[in-house]
């Protein structure tokens, strides 16, 4: 969704909770939103109104996770779809550009591989195992419906030798939704995902043991 799509989106989640004899508050309404605000409105709106109607969970007012499993089905469907878009951007635009998905969980499990580069260095014979480990990575994200940092847009051959040259960067592919591309661009960082930083004083320390005990072996 987009800000404008608030609005509307506030008028029919009230109307939902008054069909279940609820009010919403101001907090309800942020944790809604920022649960949805990634899928498309129309989608949303289809979602509530399949919930409305199913003879089991239709009996209670939904969460936003009812919601969200409706609109992405199965983790494995999910893991499934998101696999797909993966191995057809590889074979038919390469690694060599930059991508982008409209899946941000896309990006942080291809950071969490090696990156969009070093997936295009796998051959066929350890491509099922690639796929196999994609698959299973996405649904752990999926499963805790977390949403993990991730880079903003997936940096191919071509723009990681252009920007340690200083050289101007080719334009990026996006690959599926161009306005939910958009949003995962926006929603991405740049930063780095996981740090690393020597711990001095815990070497130190093991220094001096081991100095200390050569001392006493050669003593």
């Amino acid at each position: 969704m987009k800000i404008e799509d608030f609005g509307k989106f506030q008028h029919g989640l009230t109307g939902v909770y008054s069909f279940y004899d609820k009010e919403i508050n101001d907090f309800a309404l942020d944790l809604w939103w920022n649960a949805m605000k990634q899928f498309d409105l129309t989608a949303i709106i289809q979602a509530f109104n399949r919930h409305v109607i199913n003879t089991e969970s239709g009996k209670w007012l939904p969460k936003p996770a009812d919601v969200i499993r409706m609109l992405q089905g199965s983790t494995q469907d999910g893991a499934l779809i998101a696999w797909a878009k993966v191995d057809k951007a590889v074979r038919h635009k390469g690694t060599y550009v930059d991508v982008v998905f409209d899946d941000p969980v896309i990006h942080r499990v291809l950071h969490d591989m090696g990156g969009w580069i070093l997936l295009g260095k796998k051959n066929e014979d350890e491509w099922p195992f690639v796929a196999r480990e994609f698959e299973n990575r996405y649904r752990g994200f999926r499963e805790r419906n977390e949403m993990p940092e991730y880079p903003s847009i997936l940096t191919g051959i071509a723009n990681a030798y252009n920007g340690s040259k200083g050289l101007k960067l080719e334009p990026c592919i996006m690959i599926g939704d161009q306005d939910a591309c958009q949003r995962v661009i926006a929603g991405g960082t740049d930063k780095q995902l996981i740090g690393f930083k020597q711990a001095a004083k815990s070497v130190n320390g093991l220094n001096l043991i081991f100095d200390g005990y050569q001392k006493t072996k050669e003593a």
